[in-house]
């Protein structure tokens, strides 16, 4: 089994960071920030789930690992531009969310060309 090492590790501190602000969403953040938090945190923590599956899928081959990477690295860029909107006032970040949605949704369907091209999967 060929397991991305890297992609595992970014993945779970991804989905630490997601517990992370995910609670002080719950615990410490004002209404307005808590929902941008709460959103940010959600996205990131799936997204780090699905670099877990890629960095693991054997059979999924480099295809399933760049889905994975897309997949981290955009649900953190999304994260983390909503978390700046709320903690910091910067405004500006909301030109970057649109990008760690977009690697995210291009992760989502470079996974589907993975197991569409995977023979292992019984279709």
């Amino acid at each position: 089994m060929r397991l991305d090492r890297n992609l595992l590790v970014f993945a779970a501190f991804n989905g630490a960071m997601a517990v992370a602000l995910g609670a002080f969403a719950a615990h410490g953040a004002g209404p307005a920030v808590k929902s941008l938090l709460t959103t940010g945190a959600q996205y990131q923590m799936v997204h780090a789930v699905l670099a877990v599956a890629c960095a693991t899928w054997a059979s999924g081959g480099k295809t399933a690992r760049i889905a994975g990477w897309l997949a981290a690295g955009g649900g953190l860029i999304f994260s983390l531009a909503l978390a700046m909107i709320g903690l910091l006032s910067l405004p500006v970040m909301g030109m970057i969310a649109p990008v760690g949605g977009t690697l995210m949704i291009v992760g989502w369907i470079v996974l589907a060309i993975a197991a569409f091209r995977s023979h292992n999967i019984n279709a």
